[in-house]
C-alpha cells in the first residue's frame, strides 16, 4: 500500500541557486514535478518583483498565440497535436519566439485588413450590380409616357404639368437597405415627405456577406422618386438614419448598361484577388497550425519558470537565488540529479545546493496515485485532505465504496451493462484520450471509468446473491421448495390463485440452505418483499456496524503512529466498548436469531428492536418462549448497560483531567528549575523575572488550550455517542435503496415489457420488437443513470460521514508541486 496508506514523508528544504543557473534548474524541477516552492516574497507586489518584465513578455506571446489560434479555428484548420512535450526554451530563445510571433501576427493583421477592404469593396460592387439590374424595370415604367403622366399627376397634382403640357423631370436616389428595415423606412418616408415621394423596392434573393462579421444578411434594393432639392435632402437624411447605402445610378439606359459591364469586370477581378488573398491566408495558418501546440507549451513553460523565480529571494551579493520548498524524502536524490542537470545545461561552474531544514510547520500531504487509484483519492480529498501522515481512507474505499454501492444497486443485469460500459472505456481509453472531448458530462464519466468498473462488477455479484436479473430470478441450482404432488395437484393449482407451502413440512421444504444467493422460489411468493426487507435490513446493520468498527480501529492506528497514548486510553477504548456493547450485541442477537431459530420456532422469535429498547429501560418481561432465549440475558444486558453508561464520562472527563495533571507537573518542574537557578549568583534575578513573564504568558496560553480541549471533548463525546445510533440508522439506506431499485425494475418489466410477452403468435413478435426499445430506454435512463447516481451519492455520504468521521480529521493540505505537466493540463482544461 506504501504511500497510499499514509502520505509520503516530506522534507522542508532550502535551495541555493546561482543566478545564471537558476532558470535551467527551475525548469528541470518543473519537468520532474516533485518540488513545491514557498513564496518568500508574500508582501511584495506582483509588479515589483524581479522577473515581472519576463512574465509580461510571456503574456504578450500568449496573447499573440491566442490570436493565431482564433484565426485557425475560424478557418476550421486542424491543429496538429503530436503529443510532443518540448523542454522549456532557454531565455535567449525568447527573442526568436517573440520575433516569430510578431511577424505572424502582423502578417495576419495585414491580410485580415486587406481581405476586409476587398470584401467591403466587393460588397459595394455587388450591391451596385443588383441596383443596376433591379432598377431597370423601375426606369422602364417611369420613362414610359403614359405611366409617367399618370404618376406625375398622382404625385404632384396640377403643378406636375407646365404650361406647354410637357411633364416635369423627377429626381431620384437608389440604394440598398436591410430587408427587415423596409416597413419602418417606408412609413418614415411617407410621413416626413407628406406623401410627395414615390418608393419602389425589391428583394435581393441571394444573401450578402458582411465584411466585418462574416454573417449572411438579406437586403433589398430601393429607388425613390422626388421633386426638388428640399425633398432630396430630406430623403438622404432618412436613408442615412436607417443606415441605407446610396449608390450613383445613371439616368439613361446606355450609361447604366456601360456601368453594369464595368462593375461586372471589377467584380471578376476582385474575386481573383480575394481568392489569392484567402489562399495566402490559408497557407500561413496551415503552417502556424503545425507548430502552435508546441509554441503554447514552450511559452507556458517559460512563464511558469519566471513566475516561480519571482517567489525566490536574492542574497546580498545579488548572485544567488534562495528558495524554500517541500519535497518527498524518497525523491531527494532525483531532485539532486535534476539540479545537477540544470547546472550543466546552463554552463555554470558552481553547483546548486539543497539543504534540509528543521521546521515546526505542518508539511503538505502527498499520496502517490495512478490512473486507477486517483478517482478514489479524489473522493476522499473532496471531503477533506488527510493530515500529514494520517491514515488515508482511499485504499479501503477502493473496496468498500463499490461494495456498499452494490448493496443498493444489486441487479445482475444492470450491473452487467454498467460493467460492459466501463470495460469499453478502459479498453479504448487511449483512443478516447486522443480525441480530447469537450463534453463535461462525458469527461466526468470517463474519469471515473475504474470506479464504474468496480461498481458494475460488485453489482453483478450482489445481483447474483439477490438472484435478481432485470427483476427476474434464474434457476441454476433448482429450488429447496418442492410442493407435494398429492397435496397440490394440477386441478388445485388451476383453481386456486394463492397456495401456501409449509416450511415445517419436510416434503415441501428440504430444510437446507440454498447453495448460492436466494432461492428462485421467492420470486413467485406473495411475501417476497416482507422476507427480503427483513433480510436486507439485518445485513445493512451488520455491514454498517462493521464499517464503523473498522473506522474506530483505524483511529487506533493513528494514535499509535503519533504516539498518543492518552487518546488510546481515553478515546479508543471507551469508543470500542460503547459501540460493541450496543450494536455488537445487536449483531450477536441477529446471528443467533438466524442460526438458532428455524421455521418451527418462528412464533417464538424475539423482536430485536423491542429487546434493545427493553435493555435500556431495564425492562425484562417474561418471554412466552423462554426456552429459545439464551440463559443469562438479564445479567448480561445489565452488565452491558453499566459499561455503556461508564463510557460517557470516560470519554468526557478523563482526557482533560490527565492533560491538566500533566500541565501542573510541568509547572512544578519549571518552578523547581527556577529555584535552582537562584543559587547560582546575582545574574539569576534577571533570568527569574524573564522566566516568570514567559511562564505567566505560557500559562495563560495553556489555560486557553485546556479550555479548548474541554469544549472539544464535550463536542466529540456527544457527537460520537449520538452518532453511533444515528449512523447505524443511516446504514438502513442500503436496504431502502435496494428495495426501491428492485421495485422500480419490476414495475418497468410488468408495465412495459411483460405486455409484449403476453401476446401470442406473430403479433407477439411484433409487440416485443416495438416495446423492447421503450423498456430499454427507460431502464437505461431511470435505473442505470438516475438510480445509479442516487446510489452513488448515498454511498458517498456513508463514507464521508459514517465511516471517515470515526478516525479521519481531514485538516491537511495537498502537496502542490511545481509541475509543467500539471500546468499544461490545467490550461488545456480551461480552453
Amino acid at each position: 500500500m506504501g504511500s497510499l496508506y499514509r502520505s509520503e514523508e516530506m522534507a522542508s528544504c532550502q535551495l541555493f541557486l546561482q543566478a545564471e543557473a537558476a532558470y535551467a534548474c527551475v525548469s528541470e524541477l518543473g519537468e520532474l514535478g516533485l518540488v513545491q516552492f514557498r513564496d518568500l516574497n508574500p508582501d511584495v507586489n506582483a509588479f515589483q518583483r524581479k522577473f515581472v518584465n519576463e512574465v509580461r513578455r510571456c503574456e504578450e506571446m500568449e496573447r499573440k498565440l491566442r490570436f493565431l489560434e482564433k484565426e485557425i479555428r475560424k478557418d476550421e484548420i486542424p491543429m496538429l497535436d503530436t503529443g510532443d512535450n518540448p523542454d522549456a526554451p532557454a531565455p535567449r530563445e525568447m527573442i526568436d519566439l517573440e520575433a516569430t510571433f510578431e511577424k505572424l501576427e502582423n502578417e495576419m493583421k495585414e491580410v485580415n485588413a486587406n481581405a476586409e477592404a476587398l470584401k467591403r469593396n466587393y460588397l459595394d460592387l455587388t450591391e451596385l450590380k443588383h441596383i443596376l439590374r433591379k432598377t431597370q424595370t423601375f426606369f422602364d415604367e417611369a420613362m414610359s409616357d403614359q405611366g409617367m403622366t399618370e404618376e406625375s399627376i398622382v404625385l404632384l397634382g396640377e403643378e406636375a404639368v407646365k404650361t406647354s403640357g410637357q411633364p416635369l423631370r423627377l429626381g431620384f436616389v437608389a440604394g440598398v437597405i436591410l430587408r427587415e428595415r423596409i416597413p419602418p423606412f417606408e412609413r418614415m418616408l411617407w410621413r416626413a415627405c407628406r406623401g410627395n415621394v414615390f418608393l419602389r423596392q425589391t428583394e435581393i434573393l441571394t444573401p450578402l456577406e458582411d465584411p466585418v462579421t462574416g454573417d449572411r444578411v438579406h437586403k433589398s434594393v430601393f429607388i425613390i422618386f422626388f421633386q426638388g432639392d428640399q425633398l432630396k435632402s430630406r430623403v438622404k437624411k432618412i436613408c442615412e438614419g436607417f443606415r441605407a447605402t446610396l449608390y450613383p445610378c445613371p439616368e439613361t439606359q446606355a450609361e447604366r448598361r456601360e456601368m453594369s459591364l464595368g462593375v461586372t469586370t471589377r467584380i471578376e477581378d476582385l474575386n481573383t484577388i480575394l481568392s489569392q488573398t484567402q489562399d495566402h491566408r490559408h497557407r500561413v495558418l496551415v503552417a502556424a497550425a503545425k507548430d502552435i501546440k508546441v509554441w503554447f507549451i514552450k511559452v507556458r513553460k517559460i512563464k511558469a519558470v519566471y513566475h516561480t523565480l519571482n517567489m525566490l529571494n536574492l542574497d546580498v551579493t545579488q548572485k544567488c537565488l534562495i528558495s524554500e520548498c517541500w519535497c518527498p524524502i524518497r525523491d531527494l536524490e532525483k531532485i539532486q540529479m535534476a539540479l545537477r542537470r540544470g547546472t550543466e545545461r546552463s554552463g555554470g561552474s558552481v553547483p546548486s545546493i539543497l539543504n534540509r531544514m528543521e521546521t515546526k510547520e505542518q508539511p503538505p500531504t502527498y499520496n502517490c496515485t495512478n490512473k486507477f487509484t486517483k478517482v478514489f483519492q479524489d473522493i476522499v480529498d473532496s471531503y477533506g485532505v488527510a493530515g500529514y501522515r494520517e491514515v488515508n481512507p482511499a485504499p479501503f474505499t477502493i473496496v468498500s465504496f463499490p461494495f456498499l454501492f452494490s448493496l443498493m444497486f444489486g441487479d445482475a443485469g444492470h450491473g452487467t451493462l454498467m460493467l460492459l460500459a466501463a470495460i469499453a472505456m478502459v479498453v479504448f481509453e487511449k483512443r478516447i484520450l486522443r480525441q480530447k472531448s469537450d463534453n463535461e458530462i462525458w469527461n466526468m464519466f470517463f474519469d471515473g471509468r475504474y470506479i464504474i468498473l468496480l461498481m458494475g462488477a460488485f453489482s453483478l455479484y450482489a445481483g447474483l446473491m439477490y438472484n435478481d436479473i432485470f427483476s427476474k430470478s434464474i434457476n441454476i441450482f433448482g429450488s429447496v421448495w418442492h410442493p407435494t404432488s398429492g397435496e397440490f395437484s394440477a386441478e388445485i393449482i388451476k383453481t386456486h390463485k394463492d397456495l401456501t407451502l409449509d416450511p415445517t413440512n419436510d416434503t415441501d421444504y428440504r430444510g437446507v440452505p440454498y447453495p448460492f444467493g436466494m432461492d428462485p422460489a421467492w420470486q413467485l411468493s406473495l411475501n417476497k418483499i416482507k422476507w427480503l426487507n427483513s433480510f436486507k435490513m439485518k445485513i445493512s446493520i451488520i455491514f454498517g456496524v462493521g464499517q464503523m468498527f473498522f473506522g474506530v480501529v483505524l483511529s487506533l492506528q493513528n494514535h499509535r503512529f503519533f504516539k498518543d497514548s492518552i487518546s488510546i486510553f481515553c478515546e479508543f477504548l471507551p469508543q470500542v466498548i460503547f459501540l460493541t456493547c450496543i450494536f455488537g450485541y445487536l449483531i450477536v442477537l441477529i446471528l443467533h436469531k438466524w442460526i438458532a431459530i428455524d421455521a418451527t420456532d418462528a412464533g417464538c422469535a424475539p423482536s430485536l428492536l423491542i429487546g434493545l429498547i427493553n435493555m435500556f429501560l431495564l425492562n425484562y418481561p417474561e418471554e412466552p418462549c423462554s426456552s429459545r432465549v439464551p440463559p443469562g440475558q438479564k445479567g448480561l444486558q445489565s452488565f452491558l448497560l453499566i459499561l455503556i453508561i461508564l463510557c460517557v464520562p470516560w470519554l468526557l472527563v478523563l482526557k482533560p483531567y490527565i492533560l491538566k495533571r500533566r500541565y501542573q507537573a510541568t509547572q512544578q518542574k519549571s518552578s523547581s528549575r527556577l529555584g535552582t537557578s537562584t543559587e547560582d549568583g546575582k545574574s539569576a534575578e534577571d533570568a527569574i523575572d524573564g522566566a516568570i513573564q514567559d511562564d505567566s504568558h505560557g500559562q495563560y496560553e495553556e489555560e486557553l488550550n485546556l479550555l479548548e480541549i474541554v469544549v472539544h471533548q464535550c463536542i466529540h463525546t456527544i457527537e460520537y455517542c449520538l452518532g453511533c445510533i444515528s449512523h447505524t440508522a443511516s446504514y438502513l439506506r442500503l436496504w431502502a435503496l435496494s428495495l426501491a431499485h428492485a421495485e422500480l425494475s419490476e414495475v418497468l418489466w410488468n408495465m412495459v415489457f411483460r405486455v409484449a410477452l403476453k401476446v401470442d403468435g406473430y403479433l407477439g413478435v411484433i409487440s416485443i420488437y416495438i416495446l423492447f426499445t421503450p423498456w430499454a430506454c427507460l431502464t437505461i435512463a431511470i435505473l442505470l443513470l438516475m438510480e445509479a447516481l442516487s446510489a452513488f451519492l448515498h454511498t458517498l455520504r456513508l463514507h464521508w460521514i459514517e465511516f471517515q468521521s470515526k478516525f479521519y480529521k481531514g485538516d491537511g493540505y495537498l502537496f502542490d508541486p511545481f509541475s509543467f505537466d500539471k500546468i499544461i493540463e490545467s490550461r488545456a482544461d480551461e480552453v
